[in-house]
């Protein structure tokens, strides 16, 4: 299908993006990523070496910018300032002579036990960044008054959480994502608490125009097989979303094989 996913005018393929945190190593965490087909994968600065600290292994060495998308996160942030100055960093570090590297996650935190965002804050460094020329994907809330709010002004995409994060718990609230999805002109990507290849099905079929995940894979008992999964089931998910499924019918029976013309009819 010629049905790509389109990120701050850049155009994708796949529309699983995957994480690189939680893997055993960096062999590992290129396995998975190749196996899941994702185009966009994303950093954690404040975790992960990309260049930062030239006497530890370099993450890009495994993930080369000229094959993958790198989308640095502010994972571990609680403040928008913490999260402009994390970001400005990234960008200094993953930019070139030829082109500035402007895409982005924006996370602000709110509490370490659930990791939920702090929506105040978020939008504070939201449109600090994208007044700096920042392309702002944002995990957010599933809020859909906020989200509206974070496409005002100016955010490339919104994430809203399915469940908390690294829960595994799935979607808990259809109606808001739908909300969201109903309403917004930009990309709406499900960000956190995906669980397992049905949840991503699920989150497709919803209607989002990706999903992201990290946990779900790095976590599985066997993640590059996990990852072959997820590919699967973002696929056919927006395949089915595409499709258009049958009506639900409550006590209609209606046979799926024609009654007329039968025998003894």
């Amino acid at each position: 299908m010629n049905d790509p996913l389109v990120i701050a005018g850049k155009t994708y393929g796949s529309r699983l993006l995957v994480g690189t945190g939680k893997y055993k190593d960096f062999a590992e965490t290129r396995g998975a990523i190749d196996a899941s087909g994702a185009e966009i994968v994303t950093v954690a600065i404040r975790r992960t070496n990309i260049g930062q600290n030239p006497d530890e292994p370099n993450l890009l060495d495994v993930l080369p910018p000229d094959r993958f998308t790198i989308l640095p996160n502010t994972a571990g942030c609680y403040t928008a300032d913490d999260a402009v100055r994390t970001l400005r960093l990234a960008r200094e570090l993953l930019s070139t002579e030829a082109r500035r590297h402007d895409l982005c996650k924006l996370e602000v935190l709110g509490d370490p036990s659930n990791l939920f965002p702090n929506m105040p804050e978020t939008l504070k460094a939201a449109e600090i960044l994208v007044k700096d020329g920042f392309d702002v994907m944002v995990y957010c809330a599933d809020d859909p008054i906020q989200a509206r709010m974070l496409e005002d002004i100016g955010c490339a995409a919104v994430m809203p959480l399915a469940s908390l994060i690294g829960s595994g718990m799935g979607i808990l609230n259809p109606w808001n994502l739908r909300l969201i999805i109903d309403n917004a002109k930009v990309p709406v990507l499900v960000d956190a608490g995906v669980g397992t290849a049905s949840d991503a099905a699920i989150a497709m079929e919803l209607g989002c125009d990706g999903v992201l995940m990290n946990t779900a894979i790095a976590g599985a008992g066997q993640p590059v097989l996990m990852a072959s999964a997820m590919k699967k089931a973002v696929e056919a998910g927006r395949e089915a979303f595409l499709a258009g499924r049958m009506p639900r019918k409550f006590y209609s029976a209606d046979p799926s094989s024609p009654t007329q013309g039968l025998i003894g009819s």
